[in-house]
């Protein structure tokens, strides 16, 4: 049995401020890494060995207070899926470009600015193949981006009915009911799991994003 990810919508699920995780199905964690770094021109991965989540953010801390523009992201693999998440200044900054899914890999990131004061609500891109096939906000409505599902008909029709078969979108529930919801929804119908304990326990590589 899994965790799935509906244990991401908790608060302080990751780290204070929300959560920013890729998940990837057909390249390796390494790979992945060297990808989302794509998205930042000139930046390089630098190695930062294996740590807990805990330690990564202390470290972080230490030694670049002040440097805004530095993300550090933990990688490791679970079952079939290669994942990274991100600590750091990620907010507003990380996004994974769909080449990232090139040569026919799956490729999920999820992301939730949760201390934004805005408030924005959490966030889903699916790519596959180097596109997108599957975009929307986790609260399903129209104040940030499409009002449901975006992208590939096949896949927003399909999403979408499994959507209503657990009564979403419904908009007398919370903000974080809302979010739990969509997520067990998102992690059936794409197979997505992260374990919680691995994440927030684990020793795992992790790499520095720095230009």
């Amino acid at each position: 049995m899994t965790d799935g990810i509906a244990w991401l919508a908790e608060p302080g699920a990751i780290a204070y401020g929300g959560y920013s995780v890729v998940l990837a199905r057909g390249v390796e964690p390494e790979e992945l890494v060297a990808r989302i770094a794509e998205g930042f021109p000139g930046c390089t991965a630098r190695p930062l060995g294996e740590l807990t989540a805990e330690a990564l953010a202390e470290e972080y801390e230490l030694e670049f207070a002040g440097e805004v523009e530095d993300i550090a992201l933990h990688h490791g693999r679970t079952g079939d899926l290669a994942f990274a998440v991100a600590y750091g200044y990620w907010q507003g900054e990380l996004s994974v470009p769909p080449a990232a899914s090139r040569g026919g890999a799956e490729v999920y990131h999820l992301e939730f600015e949760e201390e934004n004061g805005k408030p924005v609500p959490p966030f889903f891109h699916g790519y596959r193949d180097g596109r997108s096939t599957c975009f929307l906000n986790l609260h399903l409505d129209g104040s940030w981006g499409p009002d449901g599902v975006d992208g590939e008909p096949d896949t927003v029709a399909a999403l979408t009915a499994e959507l209503a078969a657990a009564g979403l979108p419904d908009h007398d529930r919370s903000g974080e009911d809302l979010h739990r919801a969509c997520l067990e929804v998102l992690g059936r119908h794409f197979g997505l799991t992260l374990p919680r304990a691995l994440v927030r326990e684990a020793a795992l590589p992790a790499v520095l994003l720095e230009a």
